[in-house]
C-alpha cells in the first residue's frame, strides 16, 4: 500500500450503481470501497427501485473478490484477481474496505453521521494518513462533487472509463449536409441503376466520417442518398431525391422538413431493423414513429402488434396503486403516445371511436419496460420512447427482447434526462447511437427544428 506511483481510488456508491463492476476498471491502483457505500447498496438491493439489480450485481462482485479473505486483509487490501493476467503482483492493485463509522472522532469536516458525510470524511482521512499519494474520490453526484472540494479534498473526478465519446456535440446526427451544390464538388462518379434504384460510387476521403446508412443532403440541389456500402476506399450512395422522399406518406403525415423525411425514409424501410430518432422536444420524433407504426401494421400488414414502452421511474413502488391492468396503468406515463394518437385522428368524426377502434386494429400495447425481461418479441413494432432516461445496459435488455420480423424505434432527447445517474454523456441513448453507427441494420436521424408550434419552437430556442 506504500508505493506511490499507485493512486488511490474511493468510490461512491452511485458508481457502483451505473456500473456494477466499476471496481475493475482501476486494478492498476489501489481501490477503498467506504463501509457506508456497502451500506447504501445494502438498502437499495431490496427496494423496488430501478437500480437494485445493480446494487446485487456490484454487491456479488464484492464478494467474489473478498471471499477467502480475512478480515485483516480486508482492510489492509488485497490483489485483484479476477480480469488480471499478470504473473507480477507488484503491478497489480489492491481493493480493501474501510470502516469509516470509525474515524468520527479523527475527523472534523462532518459531524453528522449522514452517509455522504461519512463518504467525504473517509477521503479527508486518507488523504492524511496516505500523504503524499494521491487519494481521488470517484462519484457521480455533481453535489458530491462540490462538497468534496470544499470540505479539502484534493482530487474529485467522475467516472468516465465507460464513456464513449467526451461530449454530447460530437455525437453522430446520422447526416451529412454538404455545403452548395453536391455535384459542384464531385470529380469523379460510377452511377448504375438496380431494380429502378441509383447507385452512385465515389471517394470516400471526402465523406469521412461516414457511416452505413448515413444520410447524405446538400445545401442548394434536390439532392438526397444513403450510404448504402463502405469500402476501404469508395462509398456507394442510393439516391433517393429530395422531392420523393418530402412526399412519403404513413398515416396521412408527410414530413415537414428534411430531416423528418430521411426519418420517414428510414422509418418504412423494412431493410432498417433499428431507427433511433434524437432531437428537440417537438421535433415531431413520436408522430412519425407512430405514423410509420400504424401505416406498416394496419395498411401493410408487415406486423403483427405495435408495442409502445418506456422507462416509468419508480414504477415498482407507485404501479400498484394505480386501479386497473397493466395497461391502464401505463397510461399515465405513456399519455405522449396518446396524444400523438389522437393527433393523427382528429379530424376523424369520431376520434374517441376511431382510437378505439385502431388499437384493437393494430393490435397496441402498452408495456412497461420492468416487464419485458425475459419476453421474447415476435413480428411487432416496437417503439421505446424517453430512451435519454435508460442505461445501457436497460436498452440491452430491451433491444435483445427483439425477434424475428421486429423493429425497433428508440427515441429520446438528451436535453431532457431525468434519472439522477444519467448525464447525456452516459445515458444508454448516447450508447446506442455510437455502438449502432457501423451497424448495417440501423439508421440514426437527428431531427433538426421544431415542428410542434411556433410557440413551442420560440421556447426551445430562448428559454
Amino acid at each position: 500500500m506504500g508505493d506511490t506511483d499507485r493512486k488511490l481510488f474511493v468510490l461512491d456508491t452511485n458508481i457502483l450503481l451505473h456500473e456494477p463492476f466499476a471496481i475493475f476498471s482501476f486494478q492498476e491502483h489501489d481501490v477503498v470501497i467506504p463501509m457506508t457505500v456497502l451500506e447504501e447498496l445494502d438498502r437499495i438491493k431490496d427496494s423496488k427501485r430501478d437500480v437494485a439489480r445493480d446494487a446485487r450485481v456490484a454487491i456479488r462482485a464484492l464478494e467474489d473478490l473478498f471471499r477467502d479473505a480475512t478480515p485483516d486483509e480486508i482492510s489492509e487490501g488485497i490483489p485483484f484477481t479476477k480480469d488480471s493476467n499478470s504473473k507480477n503482483s507488484s503491478t497489480t492493485g489492491t481493493i480493501s474496505i474501510l470502516a469509516d463509522f470509525e474515524l468520527q472522532e479523527t475527523v472534523k469536516a462532518f459531524a453528522d453521521k449522514a452517509g455522504d458525510n461519512r463518504i467525504l470524511n473517509a477521503v479527508l482521512y486518507l488523504q492524511n494518513k496516505r500523504a503524499p499519494r494521491e487519494v481521488i474520490l470517484i462519484t457521480k453526484d455533481i453535489n458530491m462533487r462540490l462538497r468534496a472540494k470544499g470540505a479539502g479534498v484534493r482530487f474529485v473526478e467522475d467516472y468516465r472509463t465507460d464513456q464513449l465519446i467526451d461530449d454530447v456535440q460530437y455525437l453522430t446526427k446520422g447526416f451529412q449536409q454538404r455545403e452548395g451544390d453536391f455535384w459542384n464538388s464531385i470529380e469523379q462518379v460510377e452511377s448504375k441503376t438496380l431494380g429502378g434504384k441509383t447507385f452512385h460510387t465515389l471517394s470516400r476521403e471526402p465523406f469521412e466520417p461516414t457511416f452505413i446508412n448515413q444520410y447524405v443532403i446538400d445545401e442548394e440541389s434536390d439532392f438526397a442518398a444513403r450510404v448504402e456500402e463502405i469500402n476501404p476506399d469508395s462509398i456507394m450512395l442510393r439516391d433517393l431525391s429530395r422531392e420523393r422522399m418530402m412526399h412519403r406518406r404513413a398515416w396521412d403525415i408527410t414530413p415537414k422538413n428534411i430531416y423528418q423525411g430521411m426519418a420517414m425514409d428510414a422509418l418504412l424501410d423494412p431493410d432498417i431493423d433499428l431507427v433511433i430518432l434524437t432531437g428537440a422536444a417537438g421535433s415531431g420524433k413520436t408522430l412519425l414513429a407512430m405514423a410509420a407504426a400504424l401505416e406498416q401494421t394496419i395498411e401493410h400488414s408487415m406486423f403483427d402488434k405495435i408495442i409502445v414502452t418506456r422507462n416509468t421511474p419508480d414504477i415498482g413502488e407507485s404501479i400498484g396503486f394505480l386501479p386497473g391492468t397493466e395497461e391502464e396503468k401505463m397510461l399515465p406515463w405513456l399519455a405522449a403516445v396518446t396524444d400523438t394518437l389522437e393527433a393523427l385522428h382528429k379530424n376523424d368524426h369520431c376520434t374517441e371511436g376511431s382510437l378505439k377502434y385502431i388499437c384493437d386494429k393494430a393490435n397496441i400495447q402498452f408495456k412497461s419496460i420492468n416487464f419485458m425481461r425475459g419476453r421474447s418479441i415476435q413480428n411487432a413494432f416496437v417503439l421505446l420512447d424517453e430512451c435519454q432516461n435508460l442505461t445501457a445496459s436497460q436498452i440491452k435488455t430491451i433491444i435483445t427482447r427483439c425477434g424475428e420480423g421486429t423493429k425497433i424505434v428508440c427515441s429520446g432527447n438528451l436535453a431532457q434526462i431525468d434519472s439522477h445517474y444519467l448525464t447525456p454523456v452516459t445515458s444508454g441513448l448516447t450508447y446506442m447511437v455510437e455502438r449502432f453507427k457501423n451497424f448495417e441494420g440501423s439508421a440514426n436521424i437527428h431531427l433538426n427544428g421544431v415542428v410542434r408550434s411556433r410557440l413551442a419552437e420560440f421556447a426551445e430556442e430562448n428559454l
